[in-house]
Parts: structure tokens; C-alpha cells; sequence
């Protein structure tokens, strides 16, 4: 029983870095989607909105996908169809298809993220240690990889339609393959079915509201780190690329370290802390006359949100009977509103400037010390949440 829960960590931590790297593969090719589908900055923000629109409406689709089919054939099926989502956005030629493309690709996201974070709370309860910051962790090291090589696909001017098929041919392959080993679990004869849509608990509006302001730091940042280096500060289209590589690879380190830190200093204290470094990278960003400066200040807004999300979700999946709902609840309230960063920061941009944009990402940040508190943990918990 033990190797069996080890390997589920295994491998739902593989699914994780499968599902960021679908996300950096997307971010760094944002420029190259805009250019081709001939939208300008604010509608570009309308488009990226759209993401957070099928999230909200997938998502809490999940719960109940899962008790139906069981959380190994759910994840298998739910991370394919994230994966080969990749390929939609690159080839839409105007603004209607693209956000028809970014719907989709939000709405299997979101299921999948649902799906892959309450197996991942499972495995730390029967492990009885913290792992989910790891798991995340995990996520940044795909983002990591996929930015990575979205970095090197615009340095080369490798179209981003054949850079999307490829990594999402090759993702689908290692996701379905790693499924495999995740733990399937299944409903009791007596439990009931959870609602195809509900509204999120009470519980999860105060613990969302810790992470929207992270999420929408992450949105934000992933989204537009690589425009606003070309738009503001006038870099190369690979200059701007590695800005997004430099803000995933803070938050792969930063998650990967992140379970020793929570275990000694506990959720609050490194939400406070954390929230301070966020807020100083914001300020770096928005006082950046240089393009390094800049890239310093996403790298520190990534080291200052990274925690931050992971510990949201294992608050959540601790405080009822139903993981896969009580998570549903609180990704609602983050990702609904932190997919919807990117759209904000496009609207801003289009009536004033990127720049002030980056102004709110950075008071939003600044909550995560003000609101740390509401991690502290009230039902039931692994180490302090």
C-alpha cells in the first residue's frame, strides 16, 4: 500500500508538470498568437478572457465526473483533451475564433487542474506530510519546460502552429501513459453524486480571495511578462520569451522548497512573507528601465506567489468529506478570477498603459500579506496550512 501511494505521488506529479507545460508552451507564444490573429492589446485582453469563462462553467463539472468514472479514467481523459487544447489558439485566424479556441482551452484546464489537485490531496492524507506545494512545484517545472522551449521555438521564428501541434502530440502521449499509476478512487455505495453546477462554499470565498490575488499575479505575469518587455521596454521577441521563462523558473523553485518551508514556518508566516517579495517585484516591473530589471521583477513576483496557490488548495481539500467539490469551490474563486487578469490587464493597457497594469498586479500582491490569516488551518489539516 505504501509503494502503491509513493508511486501516485510519482506520477500524479508527472501529470502536474504535464499540465504547466502545456501552460508555458502557450504563454510564451502569446505575441506570435496575437500577430497572426490581428488583434490589438485590448482585444487581445478580451480573448484571454475567455479561458476564465470556460473554467468557470467546466469546472465544477469535475467533481462529478470523477465519481462517475472514477479519479484515474477522469484525470486520463481530462489531461488529454487539455493537452491537445494547445493546438487550438495558434490557428485561429481573428478575434471570434480565437476566443472560441481559448474557451475551450480554459474549460479543460480547469477540469483537469480539479481532477489532478484532489488526487494530490489524497496522496498527502495517506502520506500524512505535505506535498501539495511539491505537486505544484512539479506544475512550474512544466511551465519551466514549455516556456523554455517556446523561448527557443521564437528565437528561431518557428511558427507557434507547429510548435503547438508537436509538444501537444508528445504531452498527450506522456499524460495518458503516467495515469496509469494515480490512485483511482472511486465513491462510496452511499455517497451521493455532487451537483453538476453549484455555487462554491462559504468556506472557499475566503481562502479564494488569498488566492486570486496570487492567480492574478500569475495571469498576469504569464500572459503579458513576454508583451510587456517588447511593447514597454522595446526587447526581441527571445528577450521577451525568457522573462516568462525566468518568472516560471522562480515558482519551480520556490514550490519544490516550498513544503519544508511550510512545515517550519507555517502557512501564514510564509504567505506574509511571501507577499512582501511579490510586492517588491511588482515594483521592479513597474519602475524597470531596463529589460533585466524588469525580468528581476517577474522573477520575484514568481518567487512570491508560488506557495501561495498550493496551500489554498490543501486548505480547501481539508475541510470536508468531498476533496474534488470543496477544491472545485475555492479553483472557481481563484482561477475564474485570476484567468481573468490577463483580460483586465489588456483593458488597461488599451486605455492607458501596460505599465499600469503592472501597478494593480503589484497592490494585488500586497494582499497576500494583508489576508494571510484565512490559511490558518480550522477543520482538519496536514502540517499548518
Amino acid at each position: 500500500m505504501v509503494d502503491e501511494v509513493r508511486r501516485a505521488r510519482y506520477a500524479v506529479g508527472a501529470v502536474f508538470c504535464v499540465h504547466g507545460a502545456v501552460t508555458g508552451s502557450f504563454a510564451t507564444r502569446v505575441p506570435w498568437i496575437q500577430d497572426h490573429a490581428s488583434v490589438s492589446p485590448g482585444q487581445l485582453g478580451l480573448a484571454l478572457a475567455f479561458p476564465a469563462l470556460g473554467a468557470s462553467l467546466a469546472m465544477p463539472l469535475a467533481a462529478r465526473i470523477s465519481h462517475q468514472f472514477g479519479s484515474r479514467a477522469t484525470l486520463r481523459g481530462l489531461i488529454a483533451l487539455w493537452t491537445l487544447a494547445l493546438i487550438l489558439p495558434s490557428f485561429a485566424p481573428n478575434l471570434v475564433a480565437l476566443c472560441a479556441a481559448l474557451f475551450v482551452y480554459g474549460a479543460t484546464a480547469g477540469m483537469a487542474d480539479v481532477a489532478m489537485n484532489a488526487i494530490g490531496v489524497e496522496v498527502e492524507r495517506r502520506l500524512k506530510k505535505s506535498i501539495m506545494s511539491g505537486l505544484h512545484g512539479m506544475w512550474s517545472v512544466g511551465t519551466l519546460i514549455g516556456s523554455g522551449l517556446g523561448t527557443v521555438a521564437a528565437h528561431l521564428e518557428i511558427s507557434a502552429q507547429a510548435h503547438h501541434l508537436t509538444v501537444a502530440v508528445v504531452l498527450t502521449v506522456i499524460g495518458i501513459s503516467v495515469c496509469h499509476y494515480v490512485l483511482n478512487l472511486r465513491p462510496t455505495e452511499d455517497e451521493e453524486a455532487p451537483p453538476r453546477f453549484a455555487l462554491p462554499p462559504k468556506s472557499a470565498w475566503l481562502i479564494g480571495a488569498v488566492g486570486f490575488c496570487a492567480v492574478f499575479a500569475e495571469g498576469a505575469s504569464l500572459d503579458w511578462s513576454a508583451v510587456y518587455l517588447e511593447d514597454v521596454l522595446t526587447t526581441s521577441a527571445g528577450v521577451a520569451a525568457a522573462a516568462t521563462t525566468g518568472f516560471a523558473l522562480t515558482m519551480a523553485v520556490a514550490r519544490i522548497a516550498g513544503d519544508a518551508v511550510v512545515d517550519r514556518w507555517g502557512a501564514v508566516r510564509t504567505v506574509r512573507v511571501s507577499g512582501i517579495i511579490a510586492t517588491f517585484g511588482g515594483l521592479l516591473v513597474v519602475l524597470a528601465q531596463h529589460p533585466l530589471v524588469a525580468m528581476a521583477g517577474f522573477g520575484l513576483l514568481g518567487l512570491g506567489i508560488a506557495v501561495v496557490v498550493p496551500l489554498a488548495f490543501a486548505a480547501a481539500g481539508h475541510t470536508g468529506p468531498n476533496p474534488s467539490q470543496a477544491i472545485a469551490g475555492v479553483a472557481t474563486v481563484t482561477y475564474t478570477s485570476g484567468l481573468v487578469a490577463p483580460s483586465v490587464i489588456g483593458g488597461i493597457a488599451q486605455a492607458s498603459s501596460l505599465t499600469l497594469s503592472f501597478i494593480v498586479v503589484t497592490v494585488l500582491a500586497s494582499g497576500l500579506a494583508v489576508f494571510a490569516g484565512v490559511l490558518r488551518p480550522q477543520v482538519r489539516a496536514t502540517p499548518e496550512r
